[in-house]
């Protein structure tokens, strides 16, 4: 198919190889050369730390995406512990001690934070008992379907028509 003298593979082909550069594109590691580990199991192992936790300063980024400073000094801690010998668990939970549960992107539903992980459905059931009784109470109420209107309240209406 040839419109205007070229061929419609060529008025297309940049729009379609964007589409499939956008399309493909996926997150992209922050980390950089001086901070990869030379063991490789341990760098995988603080790859995957790094994954499930958040940057303090872009707030929903894993650290291994940010490139903020402090997500750098983070994934320096991170590997710092695990060359000491920490496990997995030891690293997340110094992490944690030291900057708070915020910093985990999966927070725990254990302790206090069950409380919050309840809210929101306790929130809907009291605004559909509170939506329910108020719907009830209504239609309970004594209505004025029974009320008539008084002769001169119909002229009014009437002359209010004609106008």
């Amino acid at each position: 198919m040839r419109v205007f003298g070229r061929g419609w593979r060529g008025e297309t082909a940049p729009y379609i190889a964007a589409l499939m550069a956008v399309l493909l594109a996926g997150p992209v590691a922050a980390v950089e050369p001086d901070e990869v580990l030379d063991d490789p199991v341990l760098e995988h192992r603080a790859r995957h730390i790094s994954k499930d936790l958040r940057c303090l300063v872009c707030r929903n980024e894993s650290i291994d995406e940010s490139n903020a400073d402090l997500a750098r000094d983070l994934r320096l801690l991170v590997r710092e512990r695990l060359v000491e010998g920490d496990s997995n668990e030891e690293t997340v939970d110094f992490i944690v001690d030291r900057y708070g549960e915020y910093v985990l992107l999966r927070p725990t539903t254990g302790g206090a934070n069950w409380l919050l992980w309840a809210a929101g459905p306790l929130m809907l059931l009291l605004a559909g008992g509170i939506g329910f009784g108020y719907l009830r109470g209504r239609a309970k109420a004594p209505g004025n379907a029974d009320a008539v209107l008084t002769n001169e309240e119909q002229e009014r209406v009437r002359r209010i028509l004609e106008d």
